[in-house]
């Protein structure tokens, strides 16, 4: 088995290509070890460069999603992964509309990363100028969003309607070096922002007033919460689709909170859960010839079942029963330091 040399990954001569230039070379590295992969094991599904990107998109995904949901669930916005969904997918009609209509090869993704982030300070003002409660601002947003991109769709049907279909739903062969590569910059940009500011988030998270008069500031932190969201709704897309997106954030973080004690130890096992669905989902959909998304969704729900049938066997044996979500310890690395 062979392949093309890493520049070859590319999909252009552009300037964002050339910023890209280093992670398509690591993408390159990764083909190489999931072909020496393949020809160790002879899995079919590894012998396809699409097939190791995707691969690659759906563990950070299994990464970032619960890494951020278990703060939302905690929060209770678990809804606002649907409302980003909807805006970035106003954001995909954007830049097909700006391609199809004015020529200007704008990357979908780029656009939707974009309009996402704006619209997840958009809530988050909403409910600050407003006094609206969160579900309002998502409400809005969320209609607003999902309208926009209709419009564009229907403006220029005939070139739009045919490409929306795989962000709608998600498409592993569609799955560019490009995308790939701007996924691991979103996937970098997320870890360290969770990383460089966790005691803060948490705070805020378990007590915004008590963090108030520690000296943080909560609506600031509110905000990258938010926009953290939003980039990880639209990295998530490649895969799952705009419709299906929003239950990585929650999914795993609820099966997780069945068997869970602590902030840390909830964390750790939704990446797990999560990276178990992704994968058993990709290779699942890949030999059944379905669609990644609802499958993933599909064995996600399926684990959280079982999550909630061990929860209850543990606490019926006698041993301390898991807490339920809104009440899971905060643990350590909550202080404002």
């Amino acid at each position: 088995m062979t392949r093309s040399p890493p520049f070859l990954l590319q999909s252009g001569d552009g300037a964002l290509d050339t910023v890209l230039a280093p992670l398509y070379w690591l993408l390159g590295l990764w083909s190489d070890l999931l072909f020496f992969v393949a020809g160790a094991t002879g899995l079919e599904l590894l012998q396809y460069g699409f097939m190791h990107r995707a691969i690659l998109v759906g563990l950070c995904i299994g990464v970032m999603a619960p890494l951020i949901g278990t703060f939302l669930v905690h929060r209770q916005l678990a809804l606002i992964g649907d409302a980003l969904a909807h805006t970035a997918f106003a954001g995909v009609a954007v830049g097909l509309f700006l391609n199809g209509v004015l020529e200007l090869g704008v990357s979908p993704y780029l656009s939707a990363v974009v309009v996402a982030m704006l619209a997840a300070l958009l809530i988050e003002v909403i409910s600050e100028v407003t006094d609206a409660y969160n579900d309002v601002s998502m409400a809005i947003v969320l209609s607003t969003g999902f309208a926009l991109g209709t419009v564009l769709i229907s403006i220029n049907a005939g070139g739009l309607a045919v490409g929306i279909n795989q962000y709608l739903f998600g498409n592993l062969s569609t799955v560019s070096a490009e995308n790939a590569a701007i996924l691991l910059v979103l996937f970098a940009v997320i870890v360290a922002t969770v990383g460089l500011t966790r005691n803060q988030l948490l705070y805020v998270t378990f007590d915004e007033t008590a963090a108030a008069v520690a000296g943080i500031s909560v609506q600031w932190y509110n905000r990258i919460m938010v926009m953290l969201t939003a980039l990880v709704v639209v990295g998530a897309m490649q895969i799952m689709g705009v419709i299906l997106v929003a239950a990585m954030l929650v999914v795993p973080v609820a099966g997780a909170a069945q068997v869970s004690r602590s902030f840390s130890e909830s964390l750790l096992v939704s990446v797990v859960l999560a990276e178990l669905a992704v994968l058993l989902g990709i290779g699942v959909s890949y030999y059944a010839e379905a669609t990644a998304g609802g499958v993933i969704v599909l064995i996600a729900v399926g684990i959280y079942v079982t999550m909630v049938v061990v929860g209850k066997l543990t606490a019926a044996a006698g041993v301390e029963s898991a807490p339920e979500v809104g009440s899971i310890d905060a643990g350590e690395g909550t202080s404002s330091d």
